[in-house]
C-alpha cells in the first residue's frame, strides 16, 4: 500500500499485533503514533526503529480507557505528525480465563467496558477531524473468539462481539462523512502474548488450520494495511483465520 502523506496512529502498539501493525503502515509510507500504556521501553524501541529506516513516528503513553488520556494522545500525534488519517484500534483489556461459573461479575464488567472505553474514546477523538477533511479509515482488531467461543474466554468473546457490533453500528453512521470503519479478526497469533500457551495446543490449532500453521503478527498487519487502503470496503469484519472457519 501507499500511505505517503498520510497519519496513523495505533494503540496498544508496543507489542505484539499491534508493532506489526504500526511496522506494516511505516513500511507503506505512514507516520504513526505507537501508543502504549505500560510498555515504553518497546514503544521506544519501535520508534527508533521505523527512525532508522527513514519513516516519521512518535511514541505516546495514554490510557485508551480514559478519555482525557486518549484526547491528549490524539493531539500530541497531531502536533508531531499531522492529522490522524488512519486509526487502528488494538489496545485490548486483559481478563481471567475462568469459566462463566466461577466468573466474578466485576472481572466481566471490566473487561466489557475498558474494551468498548478504548474504541469509543478513539474513535470519538478522531472522528470529527476525519469528516472534516472528508474522511479517513478505521480499523478495530477483534478476535474470532467473538464468534467461536472456547471455555474461559466468556467475557472476551462478549467483548469483541460488542466491538464488531460497535464497527458495524460506525460504519452506518461515519460512512456518509467518508470514514470507512471494519474490524480484523484474527485466531490464535504467535506474540509474545501467547508464548505461555502449551505447544501441544498452538500445534493443535495449526492442525485444525487448512493452511497448517499458525497466525503470525504480520499476516494481521498485512490484513490490517489492505483494508486501510481499500475504497470502498466498510462495516465489514475480514477473519483473518487461515479458512478455520469459512464465512
Amino acid at each position: 500500500m501507499d500511505f505517503k502523506g498520510k497519519t496513523a496512529l495505533v494503540t496498544g502498539a508496543s507489542r505484539g499485533i499491534g508493532a506489526a501493525i504500526a511496522r506494516r503502515l511505516a513500511a507503506d509510507g505512514a507516520a504513526v503514533g505507537v501508543n502504549y500504556f505500560a510498555s515504553e521501553a518497546p514503544a521506544l524501541e519501535l520508534v527508533r526503529e521505523i527512525q532508522a529506516k527513514g519513516g516519521k513516528a512518535v511514541a505516546v503513553k495514554a490510557d485508551a480507557r480514559v478519555r482525557e488520556e486518549v484526547e491528549g494522545m490524539v493531539r500530541t500525534v497531531e502536533q508531531d505528525l499531522g492529522p490522524v488519517d488512519q486509526l487502528v484500534v488494538n489496545a485490548s483489556i486483559r481478563f481471567p480465563m475462568t469459566g462463566f461459573l466461577d466468573y466474578p461479575w466485576e472481572a466481566f464488567e471490566a473487561k466489557l467496558t475498558g474494551e468498548m472505553g478504548a474504541a469509543f474514546h478513539a474513535c470519538r477523538a478522531v472522528a470529527p477531524g476525519m469528516a472534516a477533511r472528508g474522511g479517513g479509515s478505521i480499523v478495530a482488531i477483534t478476535s474470532g473468539l467473538a464468534r467461536s467461543p472456547g471455555w474461559g474466554f466468556c467475557a472476551h468473546s462478549a467483548a469483541k462481539a460488542a466491538l464488531e457490533g460497535f464497527v458495524r453500528a460506525l460504519a452506518f453512521e461515519l460512512g456518509p462523512m467518508g470514514i470507512r470503519v471494519n474490524a480484523v479478526a484474527p485466531g490464535l497469533t504467535l506474540t509474545d502474548a501467547t508464548a505461555g500457551l502449551p505447544e501441544g495446543h498452538k500445534a493443535a490449532a495449526a492442525a485444525h488450520t487448512p493452511l497448517r500453521r499458525n497466525r503470525l503478527a504480520g499476516d494481521v498487519a498485512e490484513a490490517v494495511a489492505g483494508i486501510l487502503g481499500s475504497g470502498f470496503v466498510n462495516g465489514t469484519t475480514l477473519p483473518v483465520n487461515g479458512g478455520v472457519h469459512v464465512f
